[in-house]
């Protein structure tokens, strides 16, 4: 059976809270400017405007999208913290990777920008409590609450996700 190239390592799969997952998942956060940045290590101009998929995004617009997604993850979990159950913000992505930042600005932009702003956030993570990883935060366009553990699981997966998506099209390519 082919893999979907949408999900090159499956779908997001809830998991129940372990200290072993969570700082596996901590590890994911920490690490994944370099994951991002050794996946386009030597691509060209002309391989960064390629979609990674038939009908996806180029992997300019992916990396933008990584630090858009991102930031607003820092922030989701800002608010789970230090607020009582808020509703969060959600955002169209396809309008985002056509904004005229994506569009004009190199990657090494948001890269440079992944790298501070997950060490703000894995030292922001590492320091919630076992009952802070229950909080819950209020997605509106999906209707339903998400505790700061599930949402922790989620973006580990959304790093790992976006940067098989690079890595697959590399080894497609034979670059």
């Amino acid at each position: 059976m082919a893999t979907d190239p949408r999900y090159p390592v499956g779908k997001y799969i809830p998991q129940p809270f372990s200290e072993s997952l969570k700082e596996e998942w901590l590890a994911d956060i920490k690490f994944l400017p370099n994951g991002v940045e050794s996946a386009i290590s030597n691509l060209d101009e002309a391989q960064l405007k390629t979609p990674y998929r038939e009908g996806g995004w180029t992997i300019h617009q992916l990396i933008h999208h990584i630090a858009d997604s991102h930031m607003h993850a820092y922030m989701r979990f800002k608010f789970g913290k230090l607020e009582e159950a808020p509703t969060i913000k959600p955002y169209e992505e396809n309008d985002w990777v056509k904004t005229a930042d994506v569009e004009n600005l190199p990657v090494n932009i948001s890269i440079t920008l992944l790298f501070a702003l997950h060490t703000r956030w894995h030292e922001f993570l590492k320091h919630l409590s076992d009952a802070d990883w229950q909080r819950t935060v209020y997605h509106p366009e999906h209707k339903k609450s998400m505790t700061l553990w599930f949402l922790l699981g989620l973006y580990a997966w959304h790093g790992r996700h976006h940067v098989a998506h690079i890595t697959e099209l590399r080894q497609q390519k034979g670059w």
